[in-house]
């Protein structure tokens, strides 16, 4: 089964960023340094994380990594957005996900019912992603 996930990309807080996300989402963080893989050409990129993985509950699954100094880093400020949806099933944990999310950064759209009838909100958090929440089939703001 192929799976499609978001790989979010880091100047240099990376970590920062896997343990927000590990303390809204939960579940099993594992990350790795570029040292650890032996892959920091430049020392300030020795503790740099090269990969992190968030398996968080009910299925999320986010990656991320720092840009080493030998790439340019391409910014948060891109055309991809993190999109997080589910059914009424899921409005208390979509809720305290995105109080956690927002209450982090920037709301852009408040989470309110849309005119497709779903609860709807966008917002930016403390690390500069992107985050779409939608729960469908939910009349309430």
């Amino acid at each position: 089964m192929a799976r499609l996930n978001p790989y979010l990309n880091f100047s240099d807080n990376a970590r920062a960023a896997l343990e927000f996300y590990h303390s809204v989402f939960g579940g099993e963080l594992t990350t790795n340094t570029f040292a650890e893989f032996g892959a920091a050409e430049d020392p300030a990129d020795a503790e740099k994380i090269m990969h992190g993985q968030l398996e968080g509950e009910g299925g999320i699954l986010l990656m991320a990594a720092d840009t080493p100094s030998s790439l340019e880093f391409p910014g948060t400020n891109s055309n991809i957005s993190v999109s997080l949806s589910g059914g009424p099933e899921d409005d208390a944990t979509l809720r305290d996900y995105w109080d956690k999310i927002s209450g982090s950064g920037t709301v852009t759209e408040p989470l309110a019912v849309a005119p497709w009838g779903d609860a709807f909100g966008m917002c930016v958090d403390g690390f500069g992603i992107r985050w779409l929440f939608n729960i469908s089939g939910n009349q309430q703001a």
